[in-house]
């Protein structure tokens, strides 16, 4: 059963790296890697040329843009 005190964008990163068979960190880094960009094209970038989904894709730029911010 999920962690349901995990919230936002953190909270699919355990089926993000389920699925795609990569630690979390590793996701984060390549979207560090192409900073700066806007939040659309890194999730663009995630989805052609690693085959993520939309939501994934998302919730690792996102979680990336907050921590850059903060």
């Amino acid at each position: 059963m999920p962690d349901e005190s995990i919230k936002g964008p953190a909270s699919y990163f355990p089926s993000i790296e389920k699925k795609y068979g990569r630690p979390i960190g590793d996701w984060q880094q390549i979207v560090r890697s192409k900073l700066p960009a806007k939040h659309m094209e890194l999730v663009a970038m995630l989805k052609a040329e690693h085959g993520l989904g939309h939501g994934h894709a998302n919730a690792i730029v996102a979680h990336v843009l907050a921590e850059q911010k903060g």
